[in-house]
């Protein structure tokens, strides 16, 4: 179905359905968008296809990044994430010089990092997962769909990943995903872009205070964390796109008496089930190797009034070791370009609030974030105070029962056998226990005898929100400061802390004029 010639004879036959002018002999089709109906059997694949005028949607903007002039205005931006890369972009293409700040280290640096965490247990607390070149998106995966369409241009953010390496397949896809082995090279090659047109990266740079001058942000003060010298950086305007782990960036906020405020968020497990399961299901036990790309699954019920749902499913994926501190661990999943390993995983996680975790003792705007921290040390604990996280057989999470033994999983830095149902919240072990009964009746086998429960998956989203006005997107009480992407709460994904960080740019932009 994929080929040129039977893509033209569908078209034509469909054409001739409706009683259409056939197509012109050497008339070019490109595919706008393609995806896969698995609803039926035999699997079909989906495309809208276009010609002729409908063609033009197919048309990538030359995109290009000029360099600033001399003595241009400049805008500093903390951190070198989705929002904050995409932030410093958006400030070249109106002739403003971004100045990146970023605590963690470029790509190749960060990789010696990462593979310490994973084999030798040792949480660098400024180059992990979740810091350093590209943010978290770096390596979680690369998915790139998402539903926040109010916030920006999908297409245009897409486009500027095609120009900086990606697949341009993304821009067809339904579901689009670039890959974690794919990933750093795009990252890469966007923040060379910033430093070729003028911009500036400043990484292993840490912001320990913003600089508030008469009720304006004129910029932060910073520390060279290779050398330990502090300096204060100006600006016309600061974006702040920390993402969602800069727990200090939150605390330093709140101990200067700068609004934040608690928010409700997910927390529960990884879930990891032999990929050959999903696509035996998913696919109605047709053969697919080789002809089908490899399945995957969004699952969603009510418990209680509660919603508990599946997150961030990675077909033929990994679980990584997300911890941003010493003493906690967190986990989050991955797949690879071709999404080939023999483990499907899937975040599975419930709705948690302020009525949660204020009975507990965490009260005030930061309490959230402490619950959270509380989930993520007591795991560590149960585990054996190591990287090696704490799992359950599926099967026995549900039922209750201690497991004597674990399945292989692709968690690399190892899992200890533990008791979940008694370690996590008792509201999220609940509520998690009733979600796959229900799950294990709309997908046959879910509780399958080599299904593992991994945790916790506690980084689906910030606990805190920066507060922006709505019109002009800056702090309420501090001018010029524009909290972006997922650290601020307004995102949840590559693609919107993407485009949230063009948006809080051209609000910073507008501002200076």
């Amino acid at each position: 179905v994929n080929s040129p010639e039977a893509v033209r004879l569908a078209v034509e036959g469909q054409l001739r359905k409706e009683g259409r002018p056939a197509l012109e002999g050497g008339e070019r089709l490109h595919v706008l968008r393609q995806s896969w109906d698995a609803r039926k059997h035999p699997v079909r694949a989906q495309l809208l296809v276009g010609w002729g005028e409908g063609a033009k949607k197919a048309e990538m903007v030359d995109w290009s990044w000029k360099s600033v002039p001399e003595g241009a205005p400049e805008v500093i931006v903390v951190g070198a994430g989705p929002a904050g890369l995409y932030a410093a972009l958006e400030c070249l293409l109106h002739g403003v010089r971004p100045i990146v700040v970023e605590r963690g280290k470029d790509v190749r640096a960060r990789r010696r990092d990462l593979a310490r965490l994973n084999k030798e247990h040792v949480v660098h607390p400024n180059s992990n997962y979740c810091f350093g070149e590209g943010g978290a998106g770096t390596y979680s995966d690369g998915k790139l769909y998402t539903r926040s369409k109010k916030r920006g241009d999908i297409r245009e953010a897409l486009e500027w990943l095609v120009v900086h390496g990606a697949d341009p397949g993304i821009l067809v896809e339904a579901h689009p995903h670039i890959g974690t082995n794919r990933l750093p090279a795009v990252v890469t090659a966007m923040r060379e872009t910033v430093e070729r047109a003028g911009g500036k990266v400043l990484f292993e740079t840490k912001v320990v205070d913003v600089l508030d001058r008469g009720g304006q942000c004129v910029g932060v003060e910073v520390e060279d964390l290779v050398g330990g010298s502090q300096r204060e950086l100006l600006g016309e305007a600061v974006i702040l796109a920390t993402g969602h782990s800069a727990r200090d960036i939150f605390e330093l906020l709140h101990r200067r008496g700068l609004e934040v405020e608690a928010k409700p968020f997910a927390l529960g497990v990884r879930v990891e089930h032999p990929q050959s399961w999903v696509d035996h299901v998913q696919y109605h036990g047709e053969e697919v190797e080789g002809r089908l790309p490899p399945a995957s699954y969004s699952l969603v019920c009510q418990v209680e009034g509660r919603g508990v749902h599946s997150f961030c499913m990675c077909p033929g994926g990994i679980v990584a070791p997300c911890a941003t501190s010493p003493g906690e661990i967190v986990t989050n999943g991955w797949s690879p370009s071709k999404r080939n390993n023999p483990y499907a995983n899937s975040g599975m996680v419930v709705q948690v609030g302020p009525e949660d975790w204020e009975p507990l003792g965490f009260t005030g705007p930061l309490g959230g974030m402490h619950f959270q921290q509380s989930v993520e040390q007591a795991c560590w604990q149960a585990a054996g105070q190591t990287q090696a996280a704490p799992a359950q057989r599926l099967a026995d999470f549900v039922n209750g029962h201690p497991s004597t033994s674990l399945p292989k999983t692709s968690y690399l830095p190892g899992v200890v056998p533990a008791r979940l149902d008694e370690i996590l919240p008792a509201v999220v072990a609940r509520s998690l226990r009733a979600g796959f009964r229900d799950f294990s009746r709309k997908m046959k086998g879910f509780m399958h005898p080599e299904a593992v429960v991994v945790a916790p998956e506690s980084r689906t989203s910030s606990p805190v929100r920066i507060p922006r006005d709505p019109d002009t997107l800056q702090h309420p009480g501090l001018g010029k400061f524009y909290p972006a992407g997922e650290g601020g709460g307004y995102a949840g994904g590559i693609l919107s802390a993407a485009m949230d960080g063009r948006k809080a740019a051209r609000a910073a932009l507008l501002s200076i004029g």
